[in-house]
């Protein structure tokens, strides 16, 4: 097996199952040597918890990567996260541009919106620095509120195979190569995970579990990313990335008192098996 080094850029928080605390363990246990850039670093999320500390590492990240640079420290894949404003975007499409090595992969997150809405503090200058970013991936994990902001399309809670697709091909219009559409359910029970790739579309299609949990969007693009790098397809990283995530999200369901993330630890040694079988292929 290669030995891969990933760089993932998002924000810490210290308490709260998200962000760096997600990735960090997960793409490891993947066998993926996993380096971190974080963005801010927070007491806790800021979903639930009446209160946080929060402290700005903006100016850092150019700091940081010049260090790398002297030390001819160089990455493989880059993994991007949560990015807290449009001048870390600037810096972080810096990054992904001199900090690789050759043909260095790049899977961007797009993590601004959710449910119709972008997240508190975002506005449309940050979607269009966003749109910047995300046209230099190779790989997009977008949702369809995410998709249809980055595409200026219609956002829509109930929609056909047709809709899904036009999102998926203006994304790779906008110039992501291939993009990885989360949260795509066409019955009330079910929901997936849609895959266009070279123009052609795929479709992984797993149970709905009410309520969700905080952080299963880290949790899955982190699953995600181990397991694309340790040379699974495309389709199969995302389908093990989902099967991941609901063996979390079930982890949790009994334990009133977790409400803050979900129980992915719980199923780390799952995650690792299953690709250690896969990968040996």
């Amino acid at each position: 097996m290669e030995y891969k080094r990933i760089l993932t850029i998002q924000d810490i928080s210290c308490v709260g199952q998200c962000s760096l605390t997600v990735a960090l363990p997960i793409i490891s246990v993947c066998g993926i040597e996993t380096a971190v850039l974080p963005s801010a670093v927070l007491s806790n999320h800021t979903a639930g918890f009446t209160g946080w500390t929060f402290r700005d590492l903006t100016e850092d990240l150019p700091l940081i990567s010049d260090r790398w640079k002297k030390e001819n420290i160089r990455f493989d894949t880059f993994y991007t996260g949560y990015l807290g404003s449009t001048k870390q975007i600037d810096y972080v499409r810096h990054i992904l541009n001199t900090d690789g090595n050759p043909n260095a992969l790049k899977i961007i997150d797009p993590a601004m919106a959710d449910n119709g809405k972008l997240y508190p503090g975002f506005d449309n200058a940050f979607v269009e620095a966003m749109k910047s970013l995300a046209a230099e991936s190779d790989i997009i994990l977008p949702n369809i509120t995410e998709a249809s902001l980055l595409t200026d399309s219609e956002y829509r809670e109930t929609y056909d195979e047709s809709y899904i697709a036009q999102l998926c091909q203006k994304l790779t219009a906008l110039g992501a190569k291939t993009v990885v559409l989360t949260g795509v359910g066409y019955e009330p029970q079910y929901t997936g995970v849609v895959v266009y790739e070279n123009g052609n579309v795929q479709y992984y299609r797993h149970k709905k579990i009410p309520g969700g949990g905080h952080g299963t969007g880290d949790v899955y693009a982190s699953a995600f990313t181990g397991a694309l790098s340790r040379g699974l397809s495309v389709f199969d990283s995302a389908k093990i990335a989902a099967d991941f995530t609901v063996l979390a999200i079930e982890n949790t369901l009994n334990d009133k008192s977790h409400w803050y993330g979900v129980k992915f630890e719980k199923s780390l040694l799952w995650l690792a098996q299953t690709i250690e079988t896969l990968a040996a292929k």
